[in-house]
């Protein structure tokens, strides 16, 4: 896949649709290339935005995925039709992945969220094969590589929440197995038919956040009620002094 990108505070996210992406990592599989996906929205740019060492750890990935509204429209205002060519969330794009991965009866190991969280992707989807998973809570850094190297997945899930799973595995790649390693924080809830969306009315018009929001208030409020003034004030700084 020939990739072009865009970058917002210095991150290189790539310009991707669901068919391209998933094509990168089908491509990623078949040619055993051990890749790193990233994911960037608001509140990860946030936390990027100052912080040197999560930065390089991000310039580190093999690829950043766009991953929302915010980063679209972010996209949009700060280069105008150079922007990002359409909206992709995770949560819009796992369903794909999930059916291409039983097509091509891809191994997956799940590592993040809870035990509950993770005993229920299997029983939303049978037909997945799973390798292995570990939950994100309380875990030993050995015992999780030695599971995933056992299992040895064509796809490692991560959904430890950001920057704490970009920063495993850009601690621990060399030591584990894998052919593509996905970072996808919450959004390992996805797979378990328990991520809170709202209506289709509120995704559409880019407001999927506030459902979230209403849902785990005590969770969200900072990344939501503090985080998208901070986003938004930080984007116009950059358009302005560019």
């Amino acid at each position: 896949m020939s990739e072009r990108s865009i970058k917002i505070f210095g991150i290189r996210i790539s310009k991707l649709s669901d068919s391209s992406f998933l094509e990168y990592i089908k491509s990623g599989i078949e040619k055993n290339r051990k890749i790193i996906i990233g994911y960037a929205n608001a509140d990860t740019l946030n936390k990027i935005y100052d912080n040197k060492e999560l930065r390089d750890i991000y310039e580190s990935f093999d690829l950043i995925h766009p991953d929302g509204v915010g980063v679209y429209s972010a996209s949009r205002i700060l280069l105008g039709n150079d922007g990002l060519e359409s909206r992709l969330t995770g949560s819009d794009f796992y369903p794909f992945l999930i059916d291409e991965s039983i097509k091509n009866n891809w191994k997956i190991f799940f590592f993040g969220h809870s035990d509950k969280i993770l005993g229920s992707i299997q029983k939303k989807h049978p037909l997945l094969k799973i390798a292995g998973m570990n939950e994100g809570y309380n875990f030993d850094d050995e015992k999780v590589i030695e599971k995933i190297n056992i299992a040895d997945p064509d796809i490692l899930i991560m959904g430890l929440s950001c920057p704490k799973q970009e920063i495993w595995i850009y601690n621990n790649k060399d030591k584990i197995n894998f052919r593509v390693a996905l970072n996808v924080g919450d959004g390992i809830k996805v797979f378990a038919g328990k991520k809170v969306r709202g209506p289709v009315i509120l995704r559409k018009a880019g407001l999927e956040w506030f459902s979230r929001l209403i849902s785990e208030p005590s969770n969200n409020f900072s990344k939501y009620v503090a985080g998208i003034p901070l986003f938004i004030y930080r984007i116009m700084k950059e358009k302005l002094n560019n």
